[in-house]
């Protein structure tokens, strides 16, 4: 009898553990139910960092004020390849595209950082300033939250890369990187801003 009491009790605690760890489970998702409404607006992925509604962006060859050749085709190629890596959007030819990302390069300059004792350049920069519109299919700009303010029509960029040339370092190499550096920051300037 006493075997019989003890495998009885047995069972009844191991059922009620069952209940406790259902009555447990049952009551933290109740105490997450309230909380379901408020996380209703937030969404997952990388498609959430942009703007809805735009699956296409156009971006023409960049116009450059430079006398530099090849800049404009460069930045336009850069900023292609960036956002075709980094955003939900494609990247496409045509004008007929959801948006238009217009680049115009204002500014290319090289300076002087630091001289030798003979006066040669020992350390160079290159700096490239940007003016960048983001249009809809009805030529509205896209608008962007930004930390400085700007006028609402154009957002100028500038970047700057510093070049060695006794390290082997030349003028070319140090304005693609400059390039590649405003690429990234225009696809930067793409997102929504929180």
């Amino acid at each position: 009898m006493e075997h019989v009491e003890a495998t009885r009790t047995v069972f009844v605690s191991r059922t009620l553990s069952w209940r406790r760890r259902f009555l447990c489970l049952l009551t933290c998702a109740l105490a997450g139910l309230p909380a379901a409404p408020g996380c209703a607006g937030y969404h997952i992925g990388n498609e959430s960092l942009y703007p809805a509604g735009i699956q296409t962006v156009y971006v023409p060859v960049c116009k450059s004020n430079s006398f530099r050749r090849g800049f404009g085709e460069q930045l336009t190629e850069a900023i292609q390849k960036e956002i075709e890596k980094k955003t939900p959007f494609k990247v496409v030819g045509t004008p007929q595209a959801d948006s238009t990302l217009l680049c115009t390069i204002v500014g290319e300059k090289k300076t002087v950082v630091a001289r030798d004792i003979y006066n040669d350049p020992r350390e160079l920069e290159t700096k490239i300033q940007i003016q960048v519109q983001w249009l809809d299919r009805d030529q509205n700009l896209i608008r962007q939250m930004n930390p400085v303010p700007v006028p609402p029509d154009l957002v100028t960029i500038s970047e700057t890369q510093t070049l060695v040339p006794e390290v082997g370092q030349s003028v070319a190499t140090a304005q693609l990187q400059t390039i590649q550096k405003l690429a990234k920051q225009i696809v930067g300037l793409m997102e929504t801003p929180w």
